[in-house]
């Protein structure tokens, strides 16, 4: 029970902390919306002369548009998370602190990083997401349940995210400066999230297997579960099996790699 308040308490830490940046959210806000009526116009005429393109109809192509802006920063698809911090205090040796702390590694960061996806999604995301709803013709759902199972998508999303880019920081154990590191995995992140085009849409042998990697977890599972392309009960156990894989990953990987922390005088 304590534990569990504990990181409670982290959560709520990290959403207060990435609220005071009103002025980043705001431009955050304002770039999400620019670069999704550009988006828009490019889907519209993709769509029109590729009409239901991954099974998609037009609609559904513009939610999808909107959602990919709405997950930008709350899944951390091209930085922002907490794993640049991690990495600076695994350089600096200022993770030896962490280490001392009567707290778990692993579920602290997991803690904070579910608090600040948590603000993404509300101060930076819902505000584009609902200027596509206004402006765009979309679909979306009617009914209640689906919305409740889409948001449990986002969830296990989350979680998926946080799994990869842990992985992504611990490398700055043996690497120091886990730049490198960061922006391939910000480049995979773009590219087989969906964030670019729809997994569904790309062909063949490619497409089978974008879809089978995690990061198809992150935008394109949610996007199914709201535009009524996918149940929500295989695309949790989807989520949830990956989230598992990584989770242990980063357990391991964490355990191999504080080995290598020498703290001076002990």
């Amino acid at each position: 029970m304590g534990s569990g308040r504990l990181y409670a308490a982290v959560t709520a830490g990290g959403f207060r902390r990435y609220a005071t940046y009103r002025a980043a959210t705001a431009a955050g806000v304002f770039t999400n919306t620019v670069f999704g009526l550009i988006l828009v116009y490019v889907y519209l005429a993709l769509w029109d002369e590729r009409p239901h393109l991954g099974g998609y109809d037009q609609a559904q192509a513009v939610t999808y548009v909107w959602l990919g802006q709405a997950f930008l920063s709350t899944l951390a698809l091209g930085g922002g998370g907490v794993e640049g911090e991690l990495m600076e205090r695994i350089r600096s040796g200022d993770i030896a602190v962490d280490l001392y702390r009567p707290a778990d590694l692993q579920a602290w960061w997991l803690a904070a990083d579910m608090g600040r996806a948590l603000f993404q999604l509300l101060g930076r995301g819902v505000v584009p997401f609902a200027f596509g709803a206004l402006v765009f013709p979309v679909a979306l759902p009617g009914d209640v349940l689906t919305w409740v199972a889409f948001l449990v998508a986002v969830v296990l999303a989350m979680v998926v995210s946080f799994g990869i880019r842990f992985l992504v920081a611990l490398s700055a154990f043996w690497l120091m400066d886990g730049t490198g590191a960061a922006q391939a995995a910000w480049f995979l992140g773009y590219f087989c999230s969906g964030m670019l085009l729809p997994l569904n849409a790309f062909p063949g042998a490619l497409g089978e297997v974008v879809r089978a990697l995690p990061w198809s977890s992150m935008l394109q599972a949610p996007a199914d579960v709201l535009l009524g392309e996918a149940g929500a009960l295989p695309t949790y156990a989807f989520q949830a099996g990956w989230a598992v894989v990584l989770l242990a990953a980063g357990r391991l990987v964490q355990t191999a790699a504080t080995r290598r922390v020498v703290v001076q005088g002990g």
